[in-house]
């Protein structure tokens, strides 16, 4: 018997709302960038802190990845259900 605590999964971290003011012509340069690249302006904004923060070197180490663009990709099949085939 050792010690060490069960390794649990950790649910996934919810994403942390922020009330951002900005200004207009701001936001509709942002919101232009953003169109450019595919992105939501909210995926912009973010995409711009966190390579502001890896380039200052303030980047957290625990910092999840960005998320991806896109619809979610669809569950994989499982297996049947008994009595299905």
């Amino acid at each position: 018997m050792t010690d060490e605590a069960p390794q649990r999964k950790r649910p996934p971290q919810q994403r942390k709302q922020v009330l951002l003011r900005l200004d207009p012509a701001v936001y509709d340069a942002l919101a232009r960038w953003a169109s450019d690249e595919l992105r939501s302006a909210n995926a912009q904004i973010e995409f711009v802190l966190r390579r502001a923060l890896s380039e200052s070197g303030r980047l957290p180490g625990g910092a999840g990845p960005i998320a991806r663009r896109g619809r979610p990709p669809k569950a994989p099949p499982g297996p049947p259900e008994p009595g299905e085939e």
